[in-house]
């Protein structure tokens, strides 16, 4: 019990042990000595909250904003002595702020674990007690024999024990995990491979011992003792024995393997970073105005504390008639009445503080993010996926981004390779209706309706058909006599592939005639147009990176030896003696500059005495114990020479829908790329040339392969010296997951150098948790930039949690990336969206929030303390105490809610049209110092207006009475302090109002009922409030006090004098500055005005026909920027031509000439 209560609150203590020992089937020892080992259970957690840790976790992340802790100190100073306010005023605001948020991120969680329980409950089959039980994953124990069917997710990290093939070996795709497509072989030890019945697995007596979790998903020490009969077998269990919960099993109908790591113990898992609370840069902001306010208002109540006991040197002064000291005041330490008058003095002024600000930011991200789900243009049709908003706290960071991290399998690329081209002979060849035909010939040409391939063709499909590592579906091995189509070519088998060119191209070789149909022992199995013939495998010579090839020795069917070899072209040209070389050099070229991946096919006939001298030096090589690795490399280039050229292929990796643009929109607003993959480099590489993330006139650095310190070094000194001497051009930096451990050992402020200076940087061959290291190294260096990570897969997860904004790709390689990012889209491109549109609204409208309410705090509070300057310092207050509570709750919250909620200054498609305007926000630029400054200056400026407007105005001809109020006998009217307070306070209210107004661009009709509505109903709340005596309230300080102000007409003159007085400075600067030194986006708001866009696609735009009460989801759809097309629209404009028109604009140097909308 006290084990799960700590598991619970997240206090699980480690392991202590080094090593775990499993009992396969939870066989433990008989004899009593031996306890059990403590294992985690099997379930995922990606929440931050549990039932028991909600409370004090939550309350403490809440606490931690300086606004909360404040006012919670306020508050109990207010429960602790006698203060001019009721506690009442600080603790509903602080309770109300602090319910809200909670039930906010608890909402949020519930979403989170709501996703858990989907993966933790999927069904699962456990052999119990001699049969298959159904369980839920959750429920799966370390030491359960689990089977898992084709196709389906391994639901914990398993040691293979069997397969349904004799050898006991299965194919699996780890996609999910490291990125990469291609199928990867586990194998079974001998003496459990053969228990493939679940009978034979229940009678295994075996232990695993093992080494305990680590993150590392290459890497796996073990061994396993079986026990048979008398004897006990052990036998060494490496990576090729583990199957990592995420991957899939590919090829093969089912496994049964033992569990060995559950839940948040699996590779996948640990290869999570630890959920930590995101704080965009918006909130740190806040947090540092706050303090500035925290500054202000010490000094205000110092300041105040001190006049206090100055005026009070005056004996006339310190104990006045009408206010007479009690003896414990006479009697009372100095000491102790100066710091409570100073506590008073500071809950006097406490309400500088915004603490309403918070709830408020909270609302606005919260019911904002319903709009990410809503917009139309980030639904994914095909797979009817709309975007998902995962936490709304990092809204705004959306309009911050300066680096994006991104991963390239299944993320930018479709994760489908599609033969294109073809070169053989020196001739072009295209792929159309299933037959190869010479460029410049169509179909219906004589040379391009052929039904027999030529020599040199068939030669070619052979080599391509002969020379990879393609597996066939298990399924259909048995049934390759199977169906054929009317031209003598076999129905297409499903083919797996340890790279996805190799399927490409024997997927498009089985489509022209020549069908790879498997392996059989040592031989290979293919059909040309029908006829079957085998060809024995001698050797493979398996690809790396340094030769960039692969080759294998076959024995065709009459007895000869041959060699085929395929590769990259640099590799594979400079070993051809004969062939059309230069033709197809050029091909080549031609196919690279179309993006397209290109190899080169070549073959060799072997004397008997050639293959006898290669058969010797390869078992020679193979069966060294020493050096053996560069003695294979000698041989295999003493092999792949005198090569007889074939051809070329070219194949495309079908990259998502407008990718590049996508990429090139995010370079002209400001934002680098970075991919990171888990892929080859030359994949890689060819990715990012044909999705436009590296330019074919950029110069390309690389970083790759090194395997010492200072040769890293070295080169990184060399690569910041080329980049300095060529600076005008741009350049690209290629490195790899070995040269970048090195090159952050110790070289970590050089490589940064040399990034910045890059324009685009490609990570190859990355772990995870590399992957997240080189985020961070960005997050944390000197400028701090904003970063954004996105994928698709579970290597991708670490990344996306360590980046500021991480975004999920519902893609092809299960749902963790999803599960743990802060918002998932269905597809790349939505990213400039997401980015331009929604983050650039989002920044505007928190930012102008977040200022608006220091200034309408500083207007508020600022009238009191110089109200104290005329009352002695007595802290009286200048407002009555339900106006206090209600100024933030209810008289000026809701017009800057709903203007945060739906301001547009700029059309969304001017927007996304022009990602330059993104440049305009980006740093903070609308919450930084000077902003901040000229609102709080604006402020300070408008309370003193309110407050000496209001003085000068009406209170120049009074006389005091004793009671406090001032009597005009000509005019029957009570002027007291009441009365002037309210004055005040009723200018400020229309007058904080209006200047919400002026900031507003984007009228509806929602903006125009809050506006006016709310200065209607602080006239007539004030009225019902001071025209009833209210029974439960134990003072009647404002009983007709508003009535009698309103019936005055120079007071009606007074408010209306001062809000123009107020606001007219502010006009005549914005008016200015739009004239003078417009930016940007002002720029880009006149020129849209121009262009007719006088109505924007939004609330105000509702058809002819359209009820007005429509339903407000429908209504806040629009506000996205999704209107009907082609309906027609009150605005008098087409709605389908606003959305689909070309639209020109005055453009900035960098961009482009004109932009399709």
């Amino acid at each position: 019990m006290l084990r799960w209560v700590r598991q619970q609150l997240g206090f699980d203590p480690p392991h202590q042990s080094d090593t775990r020992t499993i009992y396969i089937a939870n066989r433990f020892p008989q004899h009593g000595h031996y306890v059990p080992q403590k294992f985690a259970d099997n379930r995922i957690i990606s929440s931050k909250y549990t039932v028991w840790n909600f409370v004090p976790k939550n309350l403490f992340e809440q606490f931690r904003r300086v606004a909360n802790f404040y006012f919670l100190i306020i508050f109990l100073v207010q429960l602790m002595i006698d203060t001019p306010t009721s506690p009442i005023t600080s603790g509903l605001p602080l309770f109300f702020v602090i319910t809200v948020t909670a039930i906010k991120q608890g909402y949020e969680d519930w979403l989170r674990h709501k996703a858990d329980n989907e993966v933790n409950g999927a069904p699962v089959y456990v052999v119990r007690s001699g049969g298959l039980v159904k369980t839920r994953s959750k429920n799966i124990r370390v030491g359960d024999i689990v089977r898992v069917a084709k196709d389906e997710t391994f639901p914990v990290d398993l040691v293979l024990l069997s397969s349904d093939r004799v050898d006991g070996s299965c194919h699996v795709t780890t996609a999910s995990l490291d990125g990469e497509t291609n199928l990867k072989t586990h194998v079974a030890v001998p003496e459990t491979a053969v228990l493939q019945s679940v009978a034979n697995l229940d009678k295994l007596v075996a232990v695993i011992e093992c080494q305990q979790p680590e993150a590392d998903l290459y890497r796996f020490v073990g061994r396993i003792t079986i026990s048979q009969q008398t004897e006990e077998i052990v036998r060494p269990l490496g990576p090729e024995s583990l199957l990592l919960r995420g991957a899939r099993l590919k090829n093969t109908k089912e496994i049964f393997g033992v569990a060995v790591y559950t839940g948040m113990e699996t590779k996948m898992a640990l290869n999570y970073k630890s959920k930590s609370q995101k704080r965009s840069a918006v909130e740190k902001s806040m947090n540092s105005f706050l303090i500035i306010y925290l500054i202000i208002l010490l000094f205000e109540a110092i300041l105040s504390t001190i006049l206090k006991y100055a005026w009070q040197a005056e004996e006339k002064w310190d104990e006045p008639w009408y206010n007479g000291k009690t003896e414990h005041e006479r009697n009372s330490s100095k000491i102790l009445r100066f710091i409570s008058d100073f506590l008073a003095f500071l809950v006097l002024y406490n309400f500088i503080i915004p603490i309403s600000l918070y709830v408020t930011v909270e609302m606005q991200k919260f019911l904002g993010s319903f709009f990410i789900g809503w917009d139309l243009d980030l639904y994914h049709e095909e797979t009817n996926q709309r975007a998902q908003v995962n936490t709304s706290d990092l809204n705004e960071e959306l309009g911050q981004v300066e680096y994006v991290f991104t991963d390239k399998t299944g993320t930018l690329t479709e994760n489908e390779m599609q033969f294109r081209e073809c070169s053989i002979n020196g001739i072009k060849y295209q792929e159309v209706n299933g037959k190869l035909t010479p460029e410049g010939f169509s179909e219906d040409s004589p040379d391009g309706n052929r039904h027999s391939l030529m020599k040199e063709e068939e030669l070619f499909l052979k080599a391509v058909c002969l020379c990879h590592t393609v597996q066939i579906n298990a399924d259909q091995t048995d049934g390759a006599d199977g169906p054929w189509h009317a031209n003598g070519i076999a129905a297409p088998l499903e083919y797996y592939a340890s790279s996805p060119d190799e399927k490409a191209l024997v997927e498009a070789a089985s489509r022209v005639g020549v069908v790879f149909t498997g392996t059989s022992g040592d031989s290979m199995e293919i059909k040309s147009l029908g006829k079957p013939e085998r060809y024995k495998l001698l050797h493979v010579l398996e690809f790396d990176p340094n030769r960039r090839r692969m080759s294998v020795i076959v024995e065709s069917p009459s007895g000869e030896k041959l060699l085929f070899t395929k590769g990259a072209e640099s590799s594979i040209l400079p070993r051809s003696k004969s062939g059309e070389i230069d033709k197809t050099r050029i091909h080549v070229d031609e196919f690279a500059l179309k993006g397209l991946r290109t190899l080169c096919v070549a073959y060799r006939r072997f004397t008997p005495e050639e293959y006898q001298e290669v058969g010797k030096r390869l078992h020679e090589a193979r069966t060294a114990l020493q050096q053996r690795e560069e003695r294979l490399a000698d041989v295999f280039n003493f092999i792949e020479r005198d090569l007889e050229l074939l051809g070329a292929t070219g194949v495309e990796d079908k990259l998502q829908e407008k990718v590049q643009e996508t990429i090139e929109a995010l370079r002209l607003a400001g934002i680098k790329v970075w991919v990171l993959t888990g892929d080859k480099h030359e994949t890689a590489v060819s990715v990012s040339l044909s999705c436009g993330h590296f330019h074919r006139t950029m110069n390309i650095l690389e970083l790759v392969q090194h395997k010492s310190d200072s040769t890293c070094a070295e080169q990184l000194r060399q690569l910041a010296k080329r980049i300095k001497e060529d600076h005008v051009i741009q350049h690209g930096l290629v490195v790899d997951g070995t040269s970048l451990s090195l090159a952050l050992r110790e070289h970590e402020k050089l490589f940064m150098d040399v990034c910045k200076n890059c324009s685009a940087v490609l990570c190859c061959r990355m772990a995870p948790l590399q992957k997240a290291k080189v985020v961070r190294l960005l997050k944390t260096s000197p400028e701090k930039p904003i970063t954004l990570a996105i994928g698709d897969g579970a290597n991708d997860v670490s990344m996306i949690q360590e980046a500021h904004v991480g975004i999920g790709i519902m893609g092809k390689e299960g749902r963790q990336a999803v599960r743990n990012s802060d918002y998932a889209i269905a597809r790349f491109k939505f990213l400039s969206k997401l980015l331009f549109v929604h983050g650039h609204f989002y920044y505007i409208r928190i930012a102008t929030l977040v200022q608006y309410f220091f200034y309408k705090n500083v207007c508020f509070i600022t009238p009191q303390f110089l109200y104290q300057f005329f009352c002695l310092f007595s802290q009286q207050t200048l407002y009555d105490s339900v106006y206090l509570t209600l100024y933030n709750i209810c008289f000026t919250s809701l017009p800057v809610l709903i203007y945060s909620l739906f301001e547009q200054h700029v059309h969304p498609h001017v927007l996304q049209s022009k990602p330059v305007l993104y440049r305009d926000i980006s740093k903070n630029a609308h919450l930084g110092f000077k902003p901040f400054l000229y609102w709080t200056i604006l402020g300070f400026f408008h309370a003193f207006v309110f407050f000496y407007g209001s003085y000068l105005l009406m209170g120049e001809d009074t006389s005091l009475l004793g009671n406090g109020q001032i009597l005009k006998p000509n005019r029957q009217m009570m002027f007291g302090n009441w009365t002037f307070g309210t004055l005040v306070f009723t200018v400020m209210v229309i007058t904080v109002t209006m200047k919400m107004a002026l900031e507003t661009h984007f009228w509806t009709w929602i903006n125009h009922f809050v506006t006016w509505g709310s200065i209607v109903f602080y006239f007539i709340f004030s009225l019902f409030y001071g025209g009833i005596i209210w029974p439960f309230l134990h003072t009647q300080d404002m009983y007709f006090v508003f009535v009698q102000l309103l019936s005055s007409g120079s007071a009606w003159f007074a408010i209306i004098l001062i809000v123009v007085a107020c606001l007219f400075l502010d006009v005549v600067k914005k008016v200015l500055y739009r004239h003078l030194q417009p930016t940007s986006t002002e720029k880009a708001q006149l020129t849209e005005a121009g262009s007719g866009i006088n109505c924007l696609d939004s609330m105000c735009c509702v058809s002819a026909g359209e009820a007005a009460g429509a339903s407000l989801r429908g209504v806040l759809e629009r506000v996205t920027g999704r209107c009907g097309a082609g309906r027609p629209s009150r605005c008098g404009i087409s709605l389908g031509s606003l959305c689909c028109r070309r639209l020109s604009y005055k453009l900035e140097p960098e961009e482009p000439a004109a932009v399709d909308v």
